[in-house]
């Protein structure tokens, strides 16, 4: 059947055909890529609606490839986790200990990184989450190898000055007492001869006559010298770096003064009954970090193990203090 149209014309009783004018035909022509345009925009809708297109498909293997690739670096980062604790275990419990320094402070090695907006460029994207988690778990390792290698330096450096460390360490006896029966009274608390109470005795008294030589314990610096009628009378601090500091009162004479450069083995005073004492005795203290130990575990370079087990014993037994 054709395309065409017709019409009655009733002026000439004839069936003739109908001619469009141009405009009907241009509406004819906008209602019909209308209705064109109308379903293939709803056939499209339709298709990307429940069907993907090819380059959605390359999109997805993509992002699931990115998935498993930082699913692998996350198995990574725990990987390198574990080896940065075992070094940080070995360096505080084994490398640091060898040379009488200090573990890292856990709040250094756990310490913060960046400000707030430093994830803030991983915002706005597919599975941002795990982006920004990784990074971050990244910039912890980073950090926590970063204060690793640090310690590692001073640690090489504290090897390259063993020789020097150990010189300094006390590591004698303050006064001449190889038979052990100098030592009146151990550290810990011990009643006090004036106050009769229980209290800490910081160091250890050694009982001699007043003159007996007194020697520096380990190579170091005279930190301060005092004289004084009251407490631990004539007193005596040395400084031998590391943290160490030991402690000689109740001095009858200073053979050193402040400043000065001594030697382990050295003279430097003389045994004496100046201050809070009962009798002519060497108070010594050994501090490190300004905190009190028993010097009795730094006599290591002149008593056996047999003697030092004597004086385990010993200083387990109650006694009084001579000051």
């Amino acid at each position: 059947m054709g395309k065409h149209k017709y019409r009655l014309d009733t002026d000439s009783l004839q069936i003739v055909k109908q001619k469009n004018s141009f405009k009907d035909n241009i509406y004819k022509g906008i209602r019909f890529l209308a209705t064109g345009l109308f379903f293939a925009a709803l056939i499209l809708a339709f298709a990307y609606t429940f069907f993907e297109s090819p380059k959605e498909k390359i999109l997805k293997r993509e992002l699931a490839q990115y998935e498993l690739q930082f699913d692998v670096l996350n198995d990574k980062v725990e990987q390198l986790e574990k080896v940065a604790q075992d070094l940080e275990e070995r360096d505080d419990d084994i490398y640091r200990v060898i040379f009488e320094a200090e573990p890292v402070p856990d709040n250094m090695r756990r310490g913060g990184i960046g400000g707030a907006d430093r994830y803030a460029r991983l915002e706005g994207y597919h599975n941002s989450d795990i982006i920004k988690e990784t990074a971050k778990e990244v910039d912890r390792l980073a950090n926590k190898f970063y204060i690793q290698s640090k310690s590692f330096d001073e640690v090489f450096e504290m090897a390259k000055n063993k020789e020097k460390m150990l010189a300094s360490l006390p590591a004698i006896q303050p006064v001449s007492n190889k038979s052990l029966k100098r030592i009146s009274s151990y550290y810990g608390y011990r009643t006090d001869p004036f106050y009769k109470v229980r209290k800490l005795h910081e160091g250890i008294d050694f009982s001699a006559p007043t003159g007996t030589p007194i020697y520096a314990v380990g190579n170091g610096v005279v930190k301060s010298i005092r004289n004084s009628h009251r407490g631990y009378g004539k007193r005596m601090v040395i400084d031998h770096g590391y943290n160490y500091e030991t402690t000689y009162a109740h001095l009858h004479e200073f053979k050193v003064k402040r400043g000065d450069t001594v030697k382990r083995g050295e003279l430097i005073g003389t045994v004496g009954n100046t201050g809070k004492s009962t009798a002519p005795h060497l108070h010594y203290e050994v501090r490190k970090s300004g905190k009190a130990l028993d010097p009795i575990y730094y006599f290591f370079n002149d008593i056996t193990p047999e003697q030092f087990e004597k004086m385990i014993e010993l200083s387990k037994r109650p006694s009084q203090s001579m000051d």
